[in-house]
């Protein structure tokens, strides 16, 4: 059994709290929060590591080792949980003296059985960590034992495992603002809380158990976006569970963006789209176009399904309201779905695709079940019949109504999904294809068996790899359409990048001599009395058409301009030249 001894060095003590992230963009608020709430004297005490899970474990290793801490805390979640126990091990073998924490919403379930497993854990904060890592580390600065705090589950010294009373939820508004400095954040997510806790119970979510709704006061709210705005942050994203439920909350909120927008920042809200009324909707119709963002989970169209999973939705009513927010064609939509699903099989599946797919989202997320420890889903999973990963994410293998062989199946469509309909840029040619295909559904999942079937390379760095399979996928769907199929891919690749090079399918330029001396013609006169390219007023016709790109497509002649983009999609304007 190891023995962790109460710190007592606590002069120069170092507490060390260490997050391994998804993706180098991401951060972790919770660890900057939990820092944040110690007393500003205190502070030089706490010090924060980033890495991510695809560092090596040998170099995590090796930078915790140099930092020389006198405890670390590790953030535990389903995507760093399995690499972050290989690294407590051995990180106890180098620096045995030093009490190892955890917390997060991975661990806070079975804190007991954790330490049971693994005796080189000094303790389990459970739940919202920001006062009980307050406290945890005063009590180290004092000489003390953080045994039986609130909020924690500890090991004594005789090797006891003793749990603390439960700790109170944290009042949003006594949470101190933790970007203060933003250099920590360069090229990285802003991740932003106005509330805590869901009114909803879906099955599958953690925050079904967090049913209290807390907000952040409005006034220190506007203060802290206004800090974004000032700062002209590129995005920052809300991680508030259902931001909407509290619609005057949400309302004050998008009325104060509406008014002090900067032109720049993008504000991400998860939201439940069939519960928006009328004023918010005019309000969310009025805002700068790429100003809002909104991720709406949808999970599945399928009645008994959504009864199963206490998702309550009113279909219908959401279809409209998604149509409606569309047609302003200023905000970017995200609708999610679930795969693994009680009473959702193949077929209901695709039926969920294909009307989800026929709202026309700016992304469609395929996601798959991950029954979460402490979730109801969990409970239920027997009764189900849903079998999943022993190891995090916990992702389903498969169910009563769907076989592992179909869920494979649906992972390669998931990935079709991604790359052709998600990156936006292959508008046109998906238009034209989904019109040979019953449904979509059908498409994505004839285009997988087309990858598969001809050893294709999904995750390829090469952009144009991805145009000339489509392009053959087009030609064997559809005999004699080559040449509408080479103008409409060629028509996505422009509109997104003014290439160096040609693409493989359409490798000669196409542009006559006349249209060649037209087109001079027409940079020509834009020199002089710009009218169809005012963002170009300082440069001379040159410059002009290498900074911009002519096509003959569809037998008309059309300019990209690669300074004017939609916000949305990001292609670049297109104006059709008399040439």
């Amino acid at each position: 059994m190891v023995i962790h001894p109460p710190y007592m060095h606590t002069k120069q003590m170092k507490f060390l709290l260490a997050a391994l992230n998804a993706k180098y963009i991401h951060s972790n608020p919770g660890l900057y929060s939990m820092r944040a709430c110690v007393p500003e004297a205190e502070r030089e005490h706490v010090e924060i590591a980033e890495y991510t899970i695809n560092h090596q474990e040998e170099d995590i290793l090796a930078d915790l080792y140099q930092r020389q801490p006198d405890a670390v805390g590790f953030s535990c979640y389903i995507w760093n949980w399995t690499m972050i126990q290989d690294v407590l091990v051995e990180f106890h073998k180098l620096m045995p003296q030093v009490p190892i924490w955890i917390g997060g919403p991975e661990v806070s379930y079975d804190a007991v059985e954790i330490l049971q497993k693994y005796p080189q854990i000094t303790g389990v904060m459970v739940g919202e960590g920001e006062v009980t890592f307050r406290e945890v580390l005063e009590t180290y600065l004092s000489g003390g034992d953080p045994i039986g705090l609130p909020g924690t589950v500890c090991r004594s010294l005789e090797g006891e495992i003793v749990t603390g009373e439960p700790r109170p939820l944290t009042d949003m508004t006594t949470l101190p603002f933790l970007y203060g400095n933003l250099e920590d954040f360069a090229s990285r997510i802003i991740y932003y809380e106005t509330a805590r806790g869901c009114p909803y119970r879906c099955s599958y979510c953690l925050s079904s158990i967090d049913k209290q709704v807390r907000l952040r006061d409005l006034s220190m709210v506007k203060q802290e976006l206004q800090f974004f705005l000032d700062h002209r942050v590129r995005q920052v994203k809300l991680v508030d569970r259902t931001f909407n439920c509290n619609r005057e909350h949400a309302l004050e909120i998008w009325r104060y963006l509406e008014k002090h927008d900067n032109g720049v920042t993008n504000f991400h809200f998860e939201i439940a789209a069939e519960i928006l009324d009328e004023e918010e909707m005019e309000v969310l119709g009025r805002l700068r176009p790429g100003l809002a963002q909104l991720e709406i989970g949808v999970q599945s169209t399928n009645p008994r399904t959504l009864q199963a999973i206490q998702r309550p939705m009113w279909l219908e009513r959401l279809q409209q309201v998604v149509s409606r927010l569309h047609g302003g064609h200023n905000i970017h939509i995200h609708l999610d779905l679930i795969a693994g699903l009680p009473y959702e099989d193949y077929e209901s599946f695709q039926n969920s695709f294909n009307q989800v797919y026929g709202m026309h989202p700016e992304q469609l997320q395929l996601g798959f079940l991950k029954v979460l420890k402490g979730s109801p889903m969990h409970e239920r999973a027997e009764e189900f019949g849903i079998n999943y990963t022993e190891k995090p994410p916990y992702e389903v293998l498969y169910s009563k109504w769907l076989t592992y062989a179909e869920l494979r199946r649906l992972k390669k469509i998931e990935e079709m999904v991604e790359i052709y309909y998600n990156s936006n840029q292959f508008v046109h040619t998906l238009g034209r294809l989904e019109t040979k295909f019953s449904t979509p559904f059908a498409l994505y999942e004839q285009l997988s068996g087309f990858y598969e079937r001809n050893g294709y390379f999904v995750r390829t760095p090469a952009r144009s790899y991805r145009y000339d399979v489509l392009f053959a996928f087009a030609v064997e769907q559809c005999p004699g359409e080559e040449e509408r199929f080479r103008d409409l891919l060629l028509h996505d690749m422009y509109s997104r990048e003014n290439l160096k090079k040609r693409p493989d399918f359409s490798p000669e330029e196409r542009l006559t001599p006349s249209q060649r001396e037209c087109l001079r013609g027409f940079f020509k006169k834009e020199e002089e009395s710009p009218r169809m390219l005012s963002a170009y007023t300082e440069y001379n016709a040159r410059q002009m058409e290498r900074m911009t790109h002519v096509e003959p497509l569809y037998g008309k002649m059309i300019l990209f301009d690669y300074r004017e983009r939609d916000p949305l999609t990001g292609n670049a304007r297109e104006v059709e030249l008399p040439c």
